[in-house]
């Protein structure tokens, strides 16, 4: 074997098991997040898919808002194919009060009784609440939100560094079509 395609090869090598042992570690949640702070709209930038987003092809966001209970209401609208608009209405609880990072939201009620509830581990906060990166500890789901339409190309480099230490592929994450309407 050639010695200059060997150590070619070790920076690769390294590269890959870095990324294995990132992939093996649940995501990291960050410190604190101030959920008054966190609560009102965001809009989605890209996301790894759901089955419960395949009818929305634009204009999707989400509207946290606290409640007298304790928990959060969660409010997710889209614009699907044929314009029309359509919205699901959901519950998170906290799950880490010390932090309150690590969610658990359900979309899905029985006579008043919240069942299937999913993960939601906010991983990425900018301090100034700009944008917001929630996965999953398995990494299938995860989502990028910001407060306006549209990330920085330089923000958009910081969140796929981000999401790359944190064990996701950045290439399994889908860009979200915005239409910059603010008042839907």
């Amino acid at each position: 074997m050639n010695v200059q395609f060997t150590f070619m090869m070790i920076p690769i090598a390294v590269a890959v098991i870095a990324f294995a042992n990132a992939s093996a570690q649940k995501p990291q949640t960050v410190v604190h997040v101030d959920l008054t702070r966190y609560a009102g709209r965001w809009y989605e930038i890209a996301k790894i898919p759901n089955r419960f987003q395949r009818k929305c092809s634009s204009g999707t966001t989400a509207e946290y808002s606290l409640r007298d209970d304790g928990r959060i209401g969660v409010i997710n609208r889209c614009q699907k194919a044929d314009g029309s608009t359509t919205e699901v209405q959901g519950i998170a609880k906290i799950v880490d009060p010390d932090s309150n990072a690590r969610l658990k939201v359900s979309f899905v009620s029985l006579l008043g009784w919240h069942l299937f509830w999913g993960d939601y581990w906010i991983i990425g906060l900018d301090d100034n609440y700009t944008y917001a990166v929630v996965g999953t500890p398995n990494r299938k789901y995860g989502w990028i939100l910001s407060r306006t339409p549209q990330l920085s190309p330089e923000k958009m480099t910081q969140i796929q560094s981000l999401i790359r230490n944190q064990g996701y592929n950045p290439t399994d994450f889908e860009m979200t079509i915005q239409n910059n309407n603010p008042d839907r």
